[in-house]
Parts: C-alpha cells; sequence; structure tokens
C-alpha cells in the first residue's frame, strides 16, 4: 500500500502539471504566427503554427468558431496518466471557443488525412468540422486518422462532437477511404488502449465511417463506438477489427453501402472477441452484397448483438459467417426488433459457412405484406457449413400477402424451441406451426396458415462472401 506521502508527492506533481497547463487560441483572421497565442486577443493563425508546436500534458488548444483553415492538424506530444493519483489523466485537448459554427480544417485532397493523430498519447478532440474532398477519388484518403506507427501502445485518444463529411476516398474495399480510420501497425505489434468515439456525425464518408484497421496479431482493448449518427456511407458503416471487448452501442446509421459494389455490412466485428453491440439503430443499407444492419464475421469469438433495432435494410438483418478454413463461435442475438428487413433476392437471417454455437433468442422480426424472402437462410462457404444452431423464443410474423421461406438444409443440429410463427411460412422446421397471418391494413385475421415440412422450399444458396 502506497503511504500518505507517496499519494501526497503523486498529487503534487499532478496539480504542477495543471498549473504548467496553458490555453492556446487559433484564429484564421488572426495577421500572424509571432504571437504567444494565449489568449483571443493574441491568437495564432495557421495549422503551421500548430503543427509545429510540441504541446505539454493539460494543455488546450482552442480553435475560433466560424473560421476554416485549409491542411492538415497533425498533433505533436503526448499528455499523461497518472495512475498514482487517483487514476488521474491529464490529456490535451482541442476544441473551440467563441460563438458561431464548429472551427472547420479542410484537407481538401491534399493529404490523404485531414487530421493525423499519430503515435501520441492522451489526446482528447472536440468540436472539430473535418472535410476531405479532392477533385477525384483517392485510395485511403481518410478525415480522421489515428495511427500506431512506432508506438507498441498507443493509449487515450477520444473524439467527441465531431462532424466528419464529404470524404472522397476509394470505394473499392481493397483501397477504401475512410470518415474515421484508427489502424495499428503490424510490422510493430502495435495495438490500441483507450479509444473512445461518441457524439459524433458522418455524412457521405467513402468507402466508411469509423472503421479500424488491424493487420497485426495484437488485439486493441477499451475501444467504445457511442452515440453516433452516420448517414450516407459508402460502404461499411462501424466495423472494428482486431479488437477484445469493443462496444459499439446507442449509435443511428441510415444509408449505409450507399455506393460501393463489394460487400459491406452496416455494423460489425471481424477478428474481435467479446464484441458488445447494442442499442443501436440502423436503417437504410442498400444492397444485397451483404447489405445486411449487423454482421458477427469470422475469427469472432463470443459476440452479443442485443437490443438493436433494424428496419428496412435491403439485404436483412443480419449475418454470421466463416468461411471452412477458420471460425465464428459462441454467437449470441438477442431481444432485438427487426421490421420489413430484406427485399426479395435478399435473407432477413443468413448463417454463411461454418459459425458453431450461434443462439437466436426473444428476437421479434417483422415481414411486410408484399415481402417475399427466406426468413432464415443457410449456406455453405468454403465447404464450411453451419453447426450446432438454436432458435428459441423468437417471434416470426409476416403480415397478410407476404412469405416467409426457410433453407435449413446446409446447417446442421440447427434447434427450434418455443418460437412464434405467425403468417404464411414456407419449408418451416418439422414440428413448427404457423398461426393466423397478421392482416395488412387491419380488420379481422385470416383463418390459420400450414406449415410446409421441405426446409428448402422457395429458396437457394447464397453466394460465398469474400474476405473483409
Amino acid at each position: 500500500m502506497s503511504s500518505p506521502l507517496t499519494c501526497l508527492f503523486s498529487l503534487t506533481l499532478v496539480l504542477t502539471n495543471v498549473c504548467q497547463a496553458r490555453i492556446y487560441h487559433i484564429d484564421a483572421a488572426a495577421s500572424d504566427d509571432l504571437r504567444d497565442g494565449l489568449s483571443p486577443a493574441t491568437a495564432w493563425k495557421s495549422l503551421d503554427k500548430f503543427n509545429s508546436t510540441v504541446f505539454q500534458a493539460g494543455d488546450q488548444i482552442l480553435f475560433k468558431s466560424g473560421q476554416h483553415w485549409l491542411g492538415q492538424l497533425r498533433p505533436q506530444g503526448s499528455g499523461k496518466s497518472a495512475a498514482n493519483a487517483a487514476n488521474a489523466i491529464l490529456p490535451i485537448t482541442i476544441g473551440r471557443y467563441g460563438e458561431g459554427s464548429l472551427p472547420e480544417i479542410r484537407g481538401a485532397g491534399l493529404s490523404l488525412d485531414t487530421v493525423l493523430i499519430e503515435d501520441v498519447e492522451y489526446w482528447t478532440i472536440t468540436d472539430l468540422a473535418v472535410t476531405n474532398k479532392g477533385a477525384a477519388t483517392a485510395p485511403d484518403r481518410s478525415g480522421v486518422h489515428i495511427h500506431a506507427q512506432a508506438l507498441k501502445l498507443m493509449r487515450g485518444i477520444t473524439l467527441r462532437g465531431l462532424h466528419v463529411y464529404d470524404v472522397n476516398g476509394d470505394l473499392r474495399k481493397s483501397h477504401e477511404g475512410q470518415g474515421i480510420l484508427f489502424e495499428a501497425s503490424a510490422k510493430n505489434h502495435a495495438a490500441f488502449d483507450g479509444i473512445l468515439i461518441e457524439n459524433c456525425r458522418l455524412e457521405r464518408t467513402d468507402r466508411n465511417g469509423i472503421c479500424q484497421r488491424g493487420l497485426g496479431d495484437v488485439r486493441s482493448r477499451n475501444v467504445i463506438i457511442r452515440s453516433n449518427i452516420l448517414n450516407d456511407i459508402g460502404g461499411d458503416a462501424i466495423k472494428l477489427w482486431g479488437t477484445d471487448g469493443g462496444i459499439i452501442e446507442k449509435n443511428i446509421v441510415r444509408n449505409a453501402r450507399a455506393r460501393c459494389s463489394d460487400n459491406a455490412a452496416a455494423i460489425w466485428p471481424f477478428s474481435c472477441d467479446d464484441t458488445l453491440i447494442q442499442y443501436n439503430e440502423v436503417s437504410g443499407t442498400k444492397g444485397t452484397k451483404d447489405g445486411q444492419a449487423f454482421d458477427s464475421d469470422y475469427q469472432c469469438k463470443r459476440t452479443i448483438i442485443q437490443y438493436n433495432y433494424s428496419y428496412q435494410n435491403e439485404g436483412g438483418f443480419i449475418l454470421i459467417c466463416s468461411p471452412g478454413n477458420s471460425y465464428n463461435l459462441d454467437t449470441i442475438v438477442r431481444y432485438n426488433v427487426s421490421v420489413h428487413d430484406g427485399v426479395n433476392s435478399g435473407r432477413i437471417i443468413q448463417i454463411g459457412g461454418n459459425p458453431a454455437n450461434t443462439r437466436f433468442y426473444n428476437n421479434t422480426i417483422v415481414i411486410g405484406p408484399q415481402q417475399n424472402l427466406p426468413m432464415i437462410s443457410f449456406n455453405e462457404w468454403d465447404g464450411g457449413k453451419a453447426n450446432n444452431t438454436s432458435f428459441s423464443s423468437n417471434s416470426m410474423i409476416v403480415a397478410d400477402g407476404g412469405t416467409a421461406t426457410y433453407n435449413l438444409a446446409v446447417g446442421t443440429n440447427t434447434h427450434f424451441t418455443d418460437n412464434l410463427f405467425v403468417g404464411r411460412h414456407e419449408g418451416l422446421p418439422d414440428g413448427a406451426k404457423a398461426a393466423a397471418p397478421v392482416p395488412a391494413g387491419g380488420g379481422e385475421p385470416v383463418p390459420e396458415a400450414s406449415a410446409a415440412t421441405d426446409s428448402n422450399a422457395h429458396s437457394k444458396p447464397l453466394s460465398p462472401l469474400p474476405n473483409p
């Protein structure tokens, strides 16, 4: 146990750092960068001045509201974590001052990244607008790029209240652009400890919205993506790749996969364990090359997808997938609501390849009166076939005039228990029976529908999925 004297000494160091911290001001209308920047009246002018300054723990850099700057913002210096003084953290903070619109950093395609946060720690960046729209699309272009390269462990990065928009990166998955990207160097076995992205707004970012790129063998941790709004995203909206224990919650995603021609879904993890995806609302995801609201992808274990609302996503509600030479284990999908997801060539629930021990329970799924599509579809992928999938206490509801079909032949050890099937269901598992359908426009229920027993009725295998 630490002595009172040791604790007092640690607290004194923290207070000393706070007292030494400075508040800088940057105003695009200021006369020059030769002033001290320590008041609005003596503000710096340029991004060059910011980029050439090594800031200290506790410093604040405030950009003037209603102004804009052309070029790249690249923070230098690191904050501190004082673990011996009540876990105090002294970040370096970017914010704004004055009244008006968010101060805006315009990349204009001059750099790949408008904001590059590379090999620095404990930065909190708030209340900025960020764009990066060049004359033409470019591979790997981003709005905000968090990059652990020389650092083996990069800690304490927070993005809050940013508006990231009009980033015209490449739409190909192999060269994808990003609204907000965080990635760690595989060569240096780097990772993150503490990424928080919350209350940000992303619009018209290509290819992706908020995404991690994990190419190494070390998993990141303490990654939270929370309460963001994403609209009109070219491909994937939110993706974790190489994080354990990541949380994606309370986000609103509209119109993902709006422009790409390859496979994409709205929210999903790849090569992650113990991901929690909850309280999100996803709608309008385009296309059926995936095109689902949610996905638990391969090299993932123990993903939990719960308490989400999914509606009118063309590719369906959810994909669970893994090729024959990989794995997806112990995914749980529970307490979600899916309304009018899928189109006639899509599906509501797709199990692709060889996921094992997947559990669906207490979900409510509603198919509309004009929909005719698979409710559940298993398909083989590189020789992989799903095993031990269970569906229990789910409500599968089809409005009058709609039809749900089932393609269950590829899966093995598939179990149905205590589910409610309402409306027209063709190819239900043996022993299941559908109740009367829900009238499309009100009125009296129609007579009870008979349940078919052919598990392959009116369905066909789907195409294999490529690597993420």
